[in-house]
């Protein structure tokens, strides 16, 4: 077995032990392994993906170029981390439906950026409003509707859990935060009874005339905040008030096999924890960072579940 065909059945093997759904992938990416093959390709360019996605002859049932490119691309992703001139073909190279967008992954000097920005807004609440609430949702990865909607009610001030009531899917949960959160949470219910001592609702978070928050505003404020700080200026599209929800699922992730966990017996916790409805919703997150893919693949390799012939 060739190096390209061993490392594209690990690859099968790792997704599959991901709960994918790859029929598709395992009808296709042999075919893909057999082209570089026969044209004497020992590692993925851009230029050979592009050929075997149009490439003449394939029948009926696979011949859609957009979807071969979607298949060479991330088996290009895989490869990247074992050989170092595998070339990843770009998105949008071949224009079709695209069934998911990557997240932009924040890094801490972008959390601490767009967070100092909020302080700097003209009026003292809508400063500590902002700056807590995208705290929250980078430490918590909740959903922006779900913090919008958290009531006084919710917080529960002696165990330190949120209680987030009928999300997405009609599903209730109970957040658990860290101490310091808690105590950040604590200062701004403080700044904001004090600005706004007679609040039109009993949302946590409120605007300037005590109002519920909306999203809407929410999103512009967020928009111009990262824009000043040039926060995601080099990403292909800009980043998105959501992608602190994924942040937080990879970097939490990334923790996880950083620090030897069992990450396959730890998701369904995550999943949980996020909101998900189940186990397999929080498993996009693995192909969501390529790194991450790649400590998924070491570690099955490591336990002896991927082997090579």
């Amino acid at each position: 077995m060739s190096v390209l065909a061993a490392a594209a059945e690990q690859y099968l093997r790792l997704r599959n032990s991901l709960g994918h759904d790859l029929a598709e992938h395992q009808r296709l990416l042999p075919r893909f392994v057999a082209y570089l093959e026969a044209t004497d390709t020992p590692t993925i360019t851009v230029a050979a993906a592009l050929a075997w996605a149009y490439e003449a002859g394939v029948d009926p049932a696979s011949s859609n170029p957009a979807r071969r490119m979607t298949i060479a691309r991330g088996f290009a992703r895989h490869m990247a981390g074992i050989d170092p001139d595998t070339e990843i073909p770009p998105p949008g190279l071949i224009a079709g439906h695209r069934r998911w967008r990557p997240p932009f992954i924040y890094s801490p000097a972008d959390i601490d950026a767009l967070l100092a920005r909020c302080r700097g807004l003209h009026h003292q609440l809508p400063a500590a409003t902002h700056e807590t609430l995208f705290g929250l949702l980078a430490v918590t990865g909740m959903r922006i509707s779900e913090a919008i909607r958290l009531d006084r009610r919710d917080i529960d001030w002696a165990t330190g859990v949120l209680m987030i009531r009928e999300s997405k899917f009609q599903k209730s949960r109970a957040v658990p935060v860290l101490e310091s959160t808690m105590g950040v949470l604590d200062r701004y219910a403080h700044t904001r009874d004090h600005l706004c001592p007679r609040p039109c609702a009993s949302m946590y978070f409120v605007s300037m005339t005590g109002t519920p928050l909306i999203y809407q505003i929410i999103e512009h404020t967020f928009r111009r905040l990262c824009d000043s700080a040039g926060i995601g200026a080099a990403a292909d599209r800009p980043p998105r008030i959501h992608d602190l929800r994924h942040t937080f699922a990879v970097r939490t992730l990334l923790g996880w096999y950083r620090a030897g966990e069992d990450v396959e017996a730890r998701l369904p916790i995550l999943s949980t924890y996020l909101g998900h409805r189940d186990p397999r919703s929080t498993y996009w997150y693995l192909s969501a960072a390529p790194e991450l893919l790649a400590l998924a693949a070491s570690r099955l390799q490591d336990s002896g579940q991927v082997t090579s012939r």
